[in-house]
This record gives C-alpha cells, sequence and structure tokens, in this order.
C-alpha cells in the first residue's frame, strides 16, 4: 500500500497527560518547504510554551487553526504534502464518502451510548500511543471532535475523507463495511471535556440541550440550565424541543434565561479567561492549601557579611561571566541546611500511606513571568558547585523570562525558594508547590538598626518564613531547617565548616 502524500500532523501530548495547548505562533505558511525536525509552531500548555517539530519533510498545503486558537491534544493541526510535488489543491468532501467510518479495530476505550457511531473516527487501537520524542505518552485514545469552520486560508479537509497520522506516523484506512447508521444527519454536540462529562454525571444527554456558546458549542451553563428545565418540560409537554435539533443555532429554541452570559459593564470591569499557567496555578494551589496542613515559621536575621561576600564573589575570575546575587548564597544555605536535616526533603504519598525521603534536592525557584507563576527547579542542586549553582539560575531565570520554561523542568521538585523582596515586601505566608514539604520566603534586605556587638548600628536584615507540610515536618525539624539558613546567612563561613 503507497503512503498517503498529505500527511496530517496532530497536536502532541507534550508532557504530564496535558489535554489541550493554545497555539501562539506559526513559523510556517502554506507553501512553505519544511525538514524533518524542523519548529513549526510555538504552543502554550497549562505548563509552559513549547515549540513543536515537525517529523518529516515536505511542503506545508494547510495550517488548520489561527493563531490563538485552542486545540486538543490528538487534533491535526498542520497538513504537509510529503510527495516533493507543489501543494495541490483540497479534496473534494465528496470524496471522503467513499471511505467506510467504522472498519477500524474496536477502540481500547468504548465509546459512550450519547455519541454517534459516525460522529468521530477513534484514532487508534489499544497500546501505547506513537508520540514524538521528548513529549510524553497519552494515556488514553485520541478522539476527533468536528470543530467550528476555520477564517479564510485555513484549509480543514473533511474528518471522514482523509487519512489521519498521529504525530508523523500513518494508519490504516479502514476497508471493512460500516454499520447501520444512525438517524441521517444526526451530529455530535459541540462541547468541551470537562463540559461532557458534566453532561454525563448529571445525566444530561447534550443531544437535546440548546447551546448558547460560539458556534453552537455546548457550555456548563447551558447543561445546567436543561437540568433547571428538566422538571417543567415534564408539566409542560408541548414546552419540550425536538429529539434531534437542527445543526444551526440560529434555528434552535430561544434559549433558557439561566444560561445566558451574565453581562457587565467593560468600562468598569474586565474580565479575564482562565486559562493556560493561571489555570494550571490555581489549581494547583488549591490542591496544595486544602491537603498539607501549612505550618509557617518566621526568623529575622543580620545577613551583612552574607552581602559582603556576595561583592565579593563578583570580583572573583571563578564567576566571570556569571550572575552573583543574594539568591545565589540563601540557594546554598538552604542546600547545606537540608544535607544537616535530610528529613525535609521528603513527599507524602497517600496511596501508599508513606513518606518519601529524597536523597537529592531539585531546587524549585519560584518565578513570576508574563504568563504567570511558574517553579522551574534546578536538577540535583545538591551536587553543584558554587559555581555551577550560579549558572543554573542565571539559566532558569532567563529561560522563563523568555517564556521558554520546558515542562520538564517544572516536574520532580523537592523544595522550594520564593524571593518575594524584589518586589520590597518583608515576607509572606507561602504555599507548598504539590508534592513538596517545604518552601522558604526571603523577604526584602533592607539597611535596619540593630544590635551589634553590644551596640546598635545600621545592618542589612531580612526576614525569612519556612512554610512545610506538618504532616511529616514536625516543628522540630522545621525549626533546624530555619534556624540553620538563618545562621549561614549570618555567618556565611558556615557554608565551609558546615559543608
Amino acid at each position: 500500500m503507497t503512503q498517503a502524500p498529505v500527511r496530517e500532523f496532530k497536536m502532541p501530548d507534550v508532557g504530564e497527560g496535558l489535554t489541550e495547548a493554545e497555539i501562539l505562533k506559526w513559523y510556517v505558511q502554506p507553501g512553505d518547504t519544511v525538514t524533518d525536525g524542523q519548529v513549526v509552531c510555538e504552543v502554550e500548555t497549562a505548563k509552559a510554551a513549547v515549540e513543536l517539530p515537525i517529523p518529516y519533510d515536505g511542503v506545508v498545503r494547510a495550517l488548520h487553526f489561527p493563531e490563538g486558537t485552542t486545540v486538543d491534544v490528538g487534533t491535526s493541526i498542520i497538513a504537509v504534502d510529503v510527495s516533493g510535488g507543489a501543494a495541490p489543491e483540497p479534496e473534494a468532501p465528496a470524496a471522503a464518502e467513499a471511505v467506510p467510518a467504522a472498519a477500524a479495530p474496536a477502540p481500547a476505550v468504548a465509546v459512550p451510548a450519547e455519541q454517534p457511531a459516525e460522529a468521530e473516527p477513534t484514532a487508534v487501537g489499544s497500546g501505547r500511543q506513537p508520540v514524538l520524542v521528548g513529549y510524553g505518552v497519552s494515556t488514553s485514545a485520541t478522539r476527533r471532535r468536528p470543530r467550528k469552520p476555520a477564517p479564510d486560508g485555513f484549509a480543514r479537509q473533511t474528518l471522514e475523507g482523509d487519512r489521519t497520522e498521529l504525530n508523523g506516523r500513518a494508519q490504516a484506512t479502514p476497508t471493512a463495511p460500516a454499520p447501520a447508521a444512525p438517524v441521517a444527519g444526526a451530529l455530535r454536540p459541540l462541547a468541551k471535556p470537562p463540559v461532557r462529562k458534566l453532561a454525563k454525571d448529571l445525566g444530561v444527554d447534550l443531544a437535546t440541550v440548546t447551546a448558547t456558546g460560539p458556534d453552537g458549542i455546548v457550555t456548563r451553563e447551558d447543561v445546567h440550565a436543561a437540568v433547571a428545565a428538566a422538571p417543567k418540560t415534564s408539566e409542560e409537554p408541548a414546552a419540550v424541543p425536538a429529539p434531534v435539533a437542527p445543526p444551526a443555532p440560529t434555528a434552535a429554541a430561544t434559549p433558557v434565561t439561566a444560561s445566558a452570559p451574565v453581562s457587565y459593564d467593560t468600562a468598569r470591569e474586565t474580565r479575564i479567561p482562565v486559562k493556560g499557567v493561571r489555570k494550571a496555578t490555581a489549581a494547583a494551589m488549591v490542591g496544595s492549601a486544602f491537603t498539607a496542613p501549612h505550618v509557617t515559621e518566621f526568623v529575622t536575621v543580620d545577613v551583612t557579611r552574607t552581602m559582603k561576600l556576595v561583592e565579593e564573589l563578583k570580583q572573583d575570575k571563578e564567576f566571570t561571566g556569571l550572575r552573583v546575587n543574594p539568591l545565589l548564597l540563601i540557594a546554598k544555605a538552604l542546600l547545606v541546611a537540608i544535607r544537616r536535616n535530610p528529613d525535609v526533603n521528603a513527599s507524602w504519598d497517600e496511596a501508599a500511606q508513606e513518606i518519601v525521603v529524597k536523597h537529592y534536592v531539585n531546587l524549585g525557584i519560584a518565578a513570576a513571568t508574563p504568563r504567570g507563576l511558574i517553579v522551574p527547579n534546578i536538577k540535583d542542586a545538591h551536587a553543584k558547585t558554587l559555581p555551577q549553582l550560579a549558572e543554573s539560575l542565571g539559566e532558569l531565570v532567563s529561560t522563563a523570562r523568555d517564556g521558554k520554561t520546558s515542562p520538564s523542568a517544572m516536574q520532580a521538585g523537592t523544595v522550594t525558594i520564593t524571593n518575594v523582596g524584589v518586589f520590597g515586601v518583608d515576607t509572606g505566608t507561602p504555599i507548598l508547590n504539590p508534592g513538596e514539604s517545604a518552601i522558604l520566603a526571603v523577604g526584602a534586605i533592607k539597611l535596619q538598626p540593630w544590635v551589634h556587638k553590644g551596640k546598635v548600628k545600621p545592618r542589612q536584615v531580612t526576614t525569612l518564613a519556612l512554610s512545610f507540610d506538618h504532616r511529616l515536618v514536625d516543628g522540630e525539624l522545621g525549626s533546624r531547617v530555619l534556624a540553620d539558613v538563618a545562621a549561614i546567612l549570618e555567618q556565611p563561613k558556615r557554608l565551609i565548616s558546615w559543608a
């Protein structure tokens, strides 16, 4: 069997089982020639911005979505002609009708009863899905769903007619005859996965719900409105809508008042959709705050000697070209404190009812970026020398500012530092990064009156705050860790004597 000349590249799962990503920027246009490994677009997930390379050579035939569109994992985003010729014209939709719709083997996940069999093809059978190297593996079968027509210039091909491919590998074209088709004209209602789950939990058939979202998409409010209207329909049979509603939203019945979007004064309020990094951060913080019992302790410390050491290191040839600042020595102080108190570097395994003590330190650094708060970490920070730690910190900060932090850089952290002092505040009560047992907040370093050698003198002072998970870190252990960090910053020579 010859290979299809046009290959569809699908949105991959770029890590941690993410279900969707937003296309931030296209680097190619229809008609451009691409080569294997060439970056064709940049996407933003709930974790970070990631560049996607194309896994084959060819000529770009079509971009299926414009910039700014959120696309489900497994959905084709670009078509590439791999035959070596000029980009052909899109095939007529009528050609798709000649291909049977359901000859593929039974999918690993059963199709819900509410979904017509021909509404969308199942993408893969059981087993692992082929993916781009380094982008992770999706744990469930991927299914495409109809989407709204793309703007001019973004050609879409019919789902049934094209032979698609998962991340660069072609699948067999179905050949067996299709089973009996459902009612003619029936289409799977458009709805996002969370809305489908909500409808399933509430026992609502999406085919009977009046869609008020853009381009006929069923929203959560539509589902709730359908549930609220259910008792009324039993008392007034004449008001029940037809079982199969016309596909065009304009022909549907008048939406229920409860499902109408909330109106507000745009001159006085701005509503920002919760998505991407902000959505992931919100979920993580709520989960952490209401799962781990937080305890926060504070200490104010004289860091004058540490600040003098920072200035001396800036002149050291070993640190030429490296960024040396107080955060570098604070990070090293925390690593030494963890070496002296290793039980603080642990996590709580609820399923196994075990405390997992880590014999390595992946040091997280909270970073504020234009897309929101992220916490990349320095892998095996405990094994790095001071110059190596300075280099890793510099790379971490610059990558985060550029929005290029990879999902893998934000995984498997063990402890975190958040430097709120850069904003001029004294300190805070930080929330633990999920899966970690401690986080150190560093306040602003200020010149203050301080008793030094029996006399009141102006000294550089800061306040540290350590939040820890009280399920596995007792007050004694947390206090020792915080006290050790403070002692090192007061007398930085302890970096040598305690190492």
